[in-house]
């Protein structure tokens, strides 16, 4: 016996199963508010195991400790087989087939059903999974049976203000999924770390197609064009930055942090206004640890000016225009 604290809310005409695992520092009731709109209708019987291990600095709990090192290989496959067990067990004692379950979670849950459905050793594949804000290990912890996986439909759905898994990663998670033929319906919506009502809606749309045996698989959206403000990495920041022929304003910054949103739209707006004579740039700091700590950026949002190849001056924090533009030693533009 995997011997999980579990909540099972069953549907008045249950016939199949449901397994929703929740996120970091959460608990075995999290996902239960959402029953009312992905089963309006009470088809499933929804199991919600608790993880097993307490999350530090969180009043819940955790399914694998994330280090400063990121993700324990061992650790996460630990997971994985302990859930692999734990829906065996479930299926007997409701008396449902593993084949026509529905894997679902958030977070950290979202990511463990998807290796629950498609990994190189999970069991028997269930009919689909629903991914909400998955956190997604590093490709050398996850094995996919790619082959099995074209069977399996996903969805997929993510918030663009998410600020602890980027988009980014979802899009390219999204991306390696239609890549290898997954059936995939990938959704964006504009909201944090988060589950809002349209993409509960959109989810239990899929979940009806799914449970009448088809396969929903759609095209991935056109990504937004890139604004004004041109993303850099550790590979481009040599050409982009230290070899460019004018200034370059380099904005540090993190989806996570406030200030950054609030200064964004002004340096959008140095960027539009100094074209030709500045050119403007952002390092995501969580994304390019490598950079933040040649630069030594401490504290963000910092917004620096390099020229021919060195860093000449930097400003701290969100302040206005005029103000930043002074900092970085700019004429003025009223």
């Amino acid at each position: 016996m995997t011997d999980l604290i579990t909540n099972v809310v069953r549907g008045s005409d249950a016939d199949r199963l449901l397994i929703l695992l929740h996120g970091y520092g959460a608990d075995e009731r999290d996902l239960g508010a959402l029953l009312t709109y992905l089963d309006p209708t009470g088809r499933f019987a929804t199991v919600m195991p608790r993880g097993p291990l307490e999350a530090p600095g969180a009043p819940g709990y955790a399914w694998f400790p994330i280090g400063a090192e990121g993700v324990d290989a061992d650790a996460f496959a630990v997971a994985v087989h302990l859930l692999d067990a734990f829906v065996d067990e479930q299926c007997a004692e409701l008396g449902f087939v593993r084949e026509q379950a529905i894997f679902g979670g958030f977070s950290q849950g979202a990511g463990l059903a998807l290796l629950l459905a498609i990994g190189a050793d999970a069991g028997t594949r269930p009919a689909g999974v629903l991914a909400m804000s998955p956190f997604a290990p590093a490709g050398d912890v996850l094995a996919i049976d790619w082959d099995a996986a074209q069977s399996v439909p996903v969805m997929l759905q993510h918030g663009t203000e998410d600020p602890m898994i980027p988009i980014s990663a979802a899009r390219q998670l999204a991306a390696t999924l239609a890549d290898h033929g997954v059936p995939l319906v990938y959704r964006e919506y504009p909201m944090g770390h988060q589950v809002a009502l349209e993409s509960v809606e959109d989810a239990a749309a899929w979940m009806a197609q799914v449970v009448a045996d088809e396969s929903p698989n759609e095209a991935l959206p056109e990504p937004p064009p890139e604004g004004p403000v041109k993303a850099v990495t550790t590979a481009s920041f040599a050409s982009e930055v230290l070899g460019s022929d004018i200034p370059v304003i380099v904005d540090f910054w993190a989806p996570w942090c406030g200030p950054c949103r609030q200064v964004g739209p002004i340096v959008d707006q140095i960027a539009q206004m100094r074209e030709g004579s500045y050119k403007v740039v952002k390092v995501n700091i969580d994304e390019e640890p490598a950079l933040a700590q040649q630069y030594d950026v401490q504290s963000i949002p910092l917004i620096a000016l390099f020229r021919n190849g060195r860093k000449e001056r930097a400003a701290l924090g969100a302040k206005p225009r005029a103000q930043l533009e002074a900092e970085l030693g700019m004429l003025v533009i009223p």
